[in-house]
C-alpha cells in the first residue's frame, strides 16, 4: 500500500454522500479480496495440509512463497503508477489479480500450489494499493489523512479476523479449492467495479530510470529471502538448516549492493541518507516495536487456542469481539486523528496493548476464548489506534522533503509492517519453543515414579484404557504417555504466558517512552511561549 502527493491534494472534492459511500464500499471490497487471498492459507494451515499431501512444515512454504514478492513489489509499482497513469495501472492490476485467482482452481498438490502462491503474492501488491486509494477518494482533501487513512488501515487489520471467521464455512464445502472460490468470486465482482468507478486521474511524470531496474531486483531478492527465512526458519530451527545461513548471507549482500548503488544516485529509488537520519530511524523503531507487540494477537492468543485443541469454529465469538474492537478503534482514530495528537493516541494504544497482554499472561490449560474477550478487545482497539497516527507522522515528514521521497518512506513502511510482522511472528514463535523446552524440563524432573502422587496420577490416567487393555504393563505405559502429554500442554501454556508478559513489558516500556516524549514536548512548547512573551 502507498500514499503519494496526488492523494493528499486530490482536485476532486466530494459533493455527494452517495459517491463517498460507493467509493468506501469499493475500497472494502478490494481490501476483502486482497486480505482473504493472503490470510486464508495462514488461518487454515493445519486443515489444508492433508488435501495438499504435505506436512505442516511444508504447508508453511505457501505463506513464504506468497510473502516473497509481496514485501517489496509496491516500491516499483509506485513509480510505474506515476509514469504510466493511475487508470492504466488500475485496470491492468485487477485483471492480473483475477487471472491469478483463477489459477487456484488448478492446484492439486504442494508443488503446483507454490508457484501459484508466488504469483498471487505479486498480483496482490497493487490490490492493497487500490484499496487504499479508493478509501482516500471517498473523502475531501481535509479528511483524507484522518478518516481516509484510519478506515483504510482498519480494513487492512480486520481482514485476518474476517478470514478466520468465514473459513470454517468454506472448509465445510471442501478443502483447498473451495477455500478459494470466494476469493475468485470477489475478484470477479471487483473487476467491473474498478472499470466502472475510475479514480481521479493524476498527472503523468517520467520517474522511472534504467538504474531502478538494477536496484529493485536486488531489493526484491534481499527482502524476499528475508521473508522466506522469517516465515519457515523456526520450523527447521535457525541453527540446524544450512540453507538458512546461505539465504541470510545472500539477502544481506543483495541489500548492501542495492544501498551502494542508491547512495551515489542523483535521483535514487530509495534515499539512503534520509533513511539513516535520526528522525526516520526513530520512526522506523516506533513502527517496528508496535508491529512486534501486536504479534500477541496474531501469533499469540490464537496460536495458544490451537495448541489447546481449539480451531477457528470454536473461537468464532472471540473473532467477532476482535473485529468489533478493531472497527471501533478505526472509527475513534478517524474522529480524533490530528498531527498534534499523535503521541497521545500512541500512549492510549500502547496502554491498551500492555493491559491486554498482561491479562492474557495468566492463562491456564482450562482457558477458553470466552476468558479473553476483554483482553483481546483491548489489544485490537489499541492496534487500530496506533498505526494511522504513526503513518500520518511519517507521511508529514516525507512530504516536507518532496514527493520523490515517497518510495524511500515505503521502504520504512514495508520493512516495519510486512517484514516487521514476520520478524515478530518468528521471534514470538522461537521464544515459545525455547520457553516450552525450559518448562518441560523443569516439570519432568519432578515426575518420578517413587512419588506416591505421581504413581496415583498414572494409575488414574491408565484407568481410562482399562476396558480395552488387560495387560498391566501396557496400561502403565498408556498412563505415562497421557501424563507426558499433559506435562507438554502445561509447559506450552506457561511458555505462552511468558511471551504475553514479555510483550506487556515491551508495550509498557514503549508507553513510558511516549509519555516522556510528551512531557519534553510540553516543556519545549512552554519555554518557547515564555521566550516569545519576554521578547
Amino acid at each position: 500500500m502507498s500514499v503519494t502527493a496526488e492523494q493528499v491534494a486530490t482536485p476532486h472534492p466530494l459533493t455527494v454522500a452517495g459517491r463517498a459511500a460507493v467509493f468506501m464500499a469499493a475500497s472494502t471490497l478490494l481490501w476483502l479480496t486482497q486480505g482473504l487471498g493472503m490470510n486464508l492459507v495462514a488461518a487454515n494451515t493445519p486443515q489444508i495440509q492433508g488435501s495438499l499431501g504435505a506436512t505442516l512444515t511444508e504447508t508453511n512454504w505457501l505463506i513464504a512463497a506468497y510473502m516473497a514478492p509481496n514485501v517489496s513489489l509496491t516500491l516499483l509499482l509506485t513509480k510505474i503508477r506515476t509514469q504510466f497513469g493511475l487508470r492504466r495501472f488500475t485496470e491492468i492490476s485487477i485483471v492480473m489479480f483475477v487471472l491469478t485467482s483463477l489459477l487456484h482452481l488448478f492446484i492439486y498438490d504442494l508443488w503446483s500450489a507454490l508457484p501459484v502462491r508466488f504469483l498471487a503474492g505479486a498480483a496482490a501488491a497493487p490490490i492493497s494499493t487500490l484499496g487504499f486509494l479508493y478509501m482516500l477518494e471517498a473523502f475531501p482533501p481535509a479528511k483524507k489523512m484522518s478518516w481516509g487513512l484510519s478506515l483504510a488501515l482498519m480494513l487492512s487489520s480486520a481482514t485476518p479476523t474476517i478470514a478466520r471467521l468465514i473459513s470454517p464455512y468454506l472448509l465445510d464445502l471442501g478443502q483447498w479449492r473451495h477455500l478459494y472460490l470466494m476469493e475468485i468470486g470477489l475478484a470477479l465482482i471487483a473487476l467491473p467495479i474498478v472499470y466502472l468507478l475510475p479514480l481521479t486521474p493524476i498527472p503523468h511524470a517520467k520517474v522511472l530510470h534504467w538504474k531502478d531496474f538494477i536496484t529493485y531486483p536486488l531489493i526484491a531478492l534481499g527482502f524476499g529471502l528475508l521473508a522466506v527465512v522469517l516465515t519457515v526458519g523456526r520450523y527447521y530451527w535457525w541453527f540446524e538448516a544450512p540453507w538458512i545461513g546461505v539465504a541470510l548471507a545472500v539477502a544481506v549482500m543483495a541489500i548492501a549492493c542495492a544501498a551502494a548503488i542508491e547512495i551515489n544516485r542523483d535521483t535514487p529509488l530509495i534515499n539512503i541518507r534520509w533513511l539513516t537520519s535520526p528522525e526516520i530511524l526513530h520512526l522506523t523503531l516506533t513502527l517496528l516495536v508496535f508491529r512486534m507487540v501486536l504479534t500477541e494477537q496474531t501469533s499469540g492468543a490464537l496460536a495458544l487456542f490451537q495448541g489447546l485443541g481449539l480451531f477457528n469454529e470454536q473461537s468464532r465469538h472471540l473473532y467477532l469481539v476482535v473485529l468489533a474492537a478493531s472497527v471501533t478503534g478505526g472509527l475513534v482514530c478517524g474522529a480524533t486523528l490530528k498531527i498534534e495528537r499523535v503521541h497521545l493516541l500512541h500512549a492510549v494504544a500502547l496502554s491498551c496493548i500492555a493491559v491486554g497482554a498482561y491479562m492474557d499472561g495468566h492463562a491456564t490449560s482450562l482457558t477458553r476464548p470466552g476468558n479473553m474477550y476483554v483482553s483481546q478487545a483491548l489489544i485490537a482497539f489499541g492496534g487500530a489506534l496506533f498505526l494511522p497516527p504513526a503513518l500520518l507522522a511519517g507521511l508529514m515528514k516525507t512530504m516536507k522533503q518532496g514527493p520523490t521521497f515517497i518510495t524511500s518512506f515505503l521502504v520504512v513502511f514495508l520493512f516495519t509492517q510486512s517484514l516487521g510482522g514476520l520478524i515478530g511472528s518468528a521471534a514470538f514463535g522461537s521464544f515459545i519453543i525455547i520457553r516450552e523446552k525450559f518448562h518441560s524440563a523443569h516439570l519432568v524432573e519432578r515426575i518420578v515414579m517413587t512419588d506416591p502422587q505421581v504413581t496415583e496420577r498414572v494409575r488414574q490416567l491408565a484407568g481410562a484404557f482399562g476396558k480395552v487393555l488387560t495387560d498391566g504393563q501396557l496400561l502403565n505405559a498408556e498412563g505415562l504417555a497421557t501424563l507426558s502429554q499433559q506435562v507438554t500442554l502445561q509447559a506450552t501454556v506457561l511458555a505462552y504466558n511468558d511471551a504475553f508478559l514479555l510483550i506487556s513489558a515491551l508495550a509498557a516500556i514503549a508507553f513510558m517512552v511516549v509519555v516522556v516524549q510528551m512531557g519534553l514536548s510540553s516543556v519545549r512548547g512552554w519555554l518557547t511561549t515564555r521566550r516569545a512573551a519576554q521578547a
